[in-house]
């Protein structure tokens, strides 16, 4: 399953050898779709027009091999939107004041800001209210584990990173850094992250490869007193929880009655699990590519030895088609194609498949369809999307309110229910178990939710009003 993008092509057209209606045909043919047309210029001889295609990734060289041995035709450019959209970059940082004088040059500057600046050395806590602390986190990479692209180094990471950070500030109005690192010493990268630290209010990391993610998560967490969170491990679990939380209630079933399969032990499948036991579940099988992960055996990944002690409980050896014989829930973190029709059809009545792999899911949602009763992707373009996006800019958002010191157990979980309580009891079907991106109510539940398990932890230095009146 290949990505979707738009194309702009600029053809001329000889009309004495060609027609429009020739290009329309060679688009169609090799798999582009038009969705605008507009004409550049129209001469007697020559006309020249824009074309926007939608086309998938796989197609895009075909197209242009068959538009350029049309006789007649002419291809003078070609645009990509994606491309247009990431030139210069997608964040840019603008001030909140002008500075229009010498007056405001001082306040804002020298002399007036060294005032500030000594106040802050005095009391170092007051740089969460004299500078842009409180609202800033940094998005930390190394970019060796960049979803569906694997490791690209850095700079190619860069890219993702902006995104993200436009999504803080669009979802949370919080000011998010890329800071893409040309190491992937985890020492080195725990003392980047240490030493910049001070300047932000939290620190998301992002696309950092297993095992490593799961030793410089906890070792920043543990010696930092500002929230540390690995997106693509709790993220990721806190979505899936929250959409099962709402499956199960489509199909009748308890969470922990079921048999849950979870495929891709990695950074995600490590994470789902733990917080899947931690909400209650209690028949949890873990597989990877080595099988089902067992307590019988010595695993050398520290993660893979706490879970196979932690889950299959009823001791069940082989793959994935032994894990989903009479299995409730299917819960994929791997990759495209690992599950078949076959083993849909070994699963328990009314069962729930999450096929999350991201951009193509471990099977073509039209094949399982007629043997799921709910169905969730990673992917935008079918309903039931299973996205980070629903979870850190609540998350970041509360924790950055309350000021906690880090995001624990209870802030997921509770992040998890907040997020499944959006769909309402009487808007719940097999169709929609999980809001949208777009829902403005999903940043303030959750942010509510995390900041009321932070006070309650002990992770909140901080009670922010609007809290303190609910009580």
């Amino acid at each position: 399953m290949s990505i979707a993008t738009t194309m702009i092509i600029r053809l001329e057209i000889r009309k004495s050898v060609a027609s429009f209606g020739d290009v329309a045909s060679a688009l169609a043919a090799a798999g582009g779709d038009i969705v605008a047309i507009d004409v550049i210029r129209a001469g007697k001889e020559v006309t020249i027009r824009d074309i926007t295609v939608n086309v998938q990734d796989a197609a895009n060289e075909e197209i242009l091999t068959v538009l350029s041995t049309l006789p007649g035709i002419k291809v003078i450019n070609v645009s990509d939107r994606t491309f247009l959209a990431h030139i210069g970059g997608k964040i840019e940082i603008t001030p909140k004041m002008p500075i229009k004088n010498r007056e405001d040059l001082s306040l804002v500057y020298t002399p007036g800001v060294a005032r500030v600046c000594m106040a802050i050395a005095e009391d170092p806590g007051k740089a969460y209210s004299l500078t842009m602390k409180r609202n800033t986190v940094a998005v930390v990479t190394d970019g060796t584990a960049v979803l569906g692209l694997g490791d690209i180094g850095p700079e190619a990471a860069m890219p993702v990173m902006e995104g993200k950070a436009m999504l803080f500030k669009q979802l949370a109005d919080i000011n998010a850094f890329p800071l893409c690192l040309d190491t992937k010493d985890p020492e080195q990268i725990i003392s980047i992250v240490k030493a910049v630290s001070s300047g932000f209010g939290g620190i998301n990391l992002e696309d950092i490869s297993s095992p490593r993610c799961f030793e410089i998560e906890r070792r920043l967490a543990a010696e930092l007193d500002i929230p540390v969170f690995h997106d693509d491990q709790h993220g990721t679990a806190v979505v899936a929880l929250a959409g099962l939380l709402n499956a199960l209630k489509v199909v009748g079933k308890e969470l922990a009655e079921c048999r849950i399969v979870v495929v891709g032990i990695g950074a995600a499948g490590v994470s789902i699990c733990r917080l899947l036991l931690a909400a209650g579940a209690g028949k949890i099988c873990a597989v990877d590519r080595e099988g089902i992960l067992s307590r019988e055996q010595v695993y050398s990944n520290a993660e893979w030895q706490w879970l196979a002690g932690a889950t299959n409980p009823e001791g069940i050896t082989g793959g994935l088609t032994e894990a989903l014989r009479g299995a409730d829930v299917f819960i994929g973190v791997s990759g495209p194609g690992v599950l078949s029709v076959e083993q849909l059809r070994s699963m328990a009545s009314d069962n729930i498949v999450f096929a999350m792999a991201n951009p193509s899911p471990e099977i073509e949602p039209e094949l399982a369809e007629p043997y799921v009763r709910v169905l969730a992707t990673g992917r935008s373009d079918y309903p039931n999307q299973i996205n980070n996006v629903l979870c850190f800019p609540g998350i970041f958002r509360g924790a950055l309110d309350c000021r906690a010191k880090a995001v624990n157990l209870e802030m997921k979980l509770a992040a998890a229910r907040a997020i499944a309580s959006v769909v309402h009891h009487d808007e719940l079907n097999e169709q929609y178990i999980i809001p949208s991106i777009f829902n403005e109510k999903v940043v303030e539940q959750v942010r509510l939710a995390v900041i009321k398990a932070a006070v309650s932890t002990g992770m909140a230095r901080r009670i922010p009003p609007d809290i303190s009146e609910e009580g």
